[in-house]
């Protein structure tokens, strides 16, 4: 996955919004709420998302994954993948998953301001 392939995906998600920020990184958000960043790695594209407390522990035991850096180290549960070993679709589920997680953690009003229901 590249960068122009990563925008287009969280573009399509409802409700999101996108800003450039932290030198050059693309961020993602629902609500306000950051859910996905792209870039931060030197080797390759890679992109940092929420994850539950058990992909936290299970993720970095595989192949191009790692706890996000700056984030994980204050005790957020994210994790950076590189997409130069880590499949598309493995990724795409993986940032819709942290959309899930973050969606979740809104509020019903602002879930329903931005026409996501009650889930």
């Amino acid at each position: 996955m590249n960068y122009d392939d990563y925008n287009a995906f969280c573009a399509a998600l409802p409700g999101t919004t996108y800003v450039m920020q932290w030198g050059g990184s693309h961020v993602w958000k629902i609500g306000g709420k950051v859910f996905c960043i792209g870039g931060r790695s030197e080797e390759a594209p890679a992109f940092s998302f929420k994850v539950s407390e058990i992909a936290f522990i299970v993720l970095p035991e595989q192949e191009g994954f790692r706890p996000a850096p700056y984030l994980a180290s204050r005790g957020l549960k994210w994790i950076e993948a590189r997409a130069d070993i880590v499949e598309p679709g493995e990724l795409r589920d993986l940032i819709r998953a942290s959309y899930a997680l973050v969606v979740a953690g809104l509020s019903a009003r602002k879930r329903r301001e931005l026409g996501l229901g009650e889930a």
